[in-house]
């Protein structure tokens, strides 16, 4: 009987590890950096009745900003809120998926959306949270989930986060995603023109996560081109590739994140906008 518990635990184990090395490669979206960088900006577009409770909180909301990423890493069940495969189900700017979430499950199964990802459902759930924890007056919740809204948010930016060529291998562009969402960050980011645009009210946040999404995605095949140009006559990924790489994809890359703290700040000012505009304190 013990035998058996054992070859079950190990069959399991074999099972799990063989999961999550299939998983996609996008468990931290943009990368820390981004992620805090989108955070940071977005801070500065709210308005004067937001603002200093925003401010005091900064570094708490660029601390819990990755929160989701890292619950992700460590436990793969997270996964699927950090991403949506769009190209699942059909052609841009696929139109057959609905955006209410029980119209969806009821379409296409529960199980399909999460196989193939929650992330515009997830922005639309912590939008909802953050206006309930305004509604109560509850802070400590706000400030936790702004920052997981941010995360949301930002990540939906990325054009990886919504392809089932998450990470380049449908294309034979393996970790282009990393270099795209995360080297890039790292290495230029203090060259960086970033010119987001100050908060304003979102209508239906589910249905601006999925527009959102959609840009991202018509943006996938001009990055995919540059990182396949850039390594032209090059032998591996060094600094002249990420020159390269950084000269053709860096403007995308740039208006990218600067629209994701555009979208931050919006999401915050509208989940306080429907929340009545309570008072905020500063701290």
């Amino acid at each position: 009987m013990r035998l058996r518990q054992i070859l079950v635990f190990i069959g399991t184990l074999i099972l799990v590890t063989a999961a999550v090395a299939l998983l996609p490669g996008i468990v931290f979206g943009w990368g820390e950096n981004a992620d805090r960088l989108v955070v940071n900006n977005a801070v500065a577009l709210l308005p004067q009745e937001m603002r200093p409770f925003f401010e005091a909180n900064r570094q708490y909301l660029v601390q819990h900003v990755t929160d989701p990423a890292e619950a992700a890493a460590k436990n793969p069940a997270e996964l699927h809120n950090e991403y949506i495969r769009l190209d699942h189900y059909g052609a841009y700017p696929f139109a057959d998926v609905p955006r209410v979430y029980k119209d969806a499950a009821r379409k296409f199964s529960r199980r399909t959306l999460n196989a193939n990802g929650l992330l515009p459902w997830e922005v639309g759930l912590y939008s909802a949270k953050l206006t309930d924890d305004f509604h109560s007056r509850n802070l400590a919740a706000a400030k936790l989930d702004a920052a997981l809204l941010a995360h949301y948010v930002s990540i939906a930016h990325d054009p990886f986060n919504t392809t089932m060529n998450n990470d380049g291998h449908l294309s034979n562009q393996q970790g282009v995603n990393d270099r795209f969402g995360k080297k890039l960050v790292n290495r230029y980011a203090l060259f960086f023109y970033l010119h987001p645009n100050p908060a304003s009210f979102v209508t239906d946040p589910t249905d601006r996560a999925f527009e959102i999404c959609l840009t991202a995605h018509s943006l996938l095949e001009s990055v995919l081109l540059a990182d396949r140009r850039s390594r032209e006559g090059l032998q591996d990924y060094n600094d002249e590739y990420y020159d390269r790489f950084y000269s053709q994809a860096g403007a995308v890359l740039v208006r990218q994140i600067s629209d994701a703290a555009t979208d931050v700040g919006s999401y915050w000012l509208t989940a306080w906008d429907n929340a009545g505009r309570p008072p905020l304190p500063a701290q």
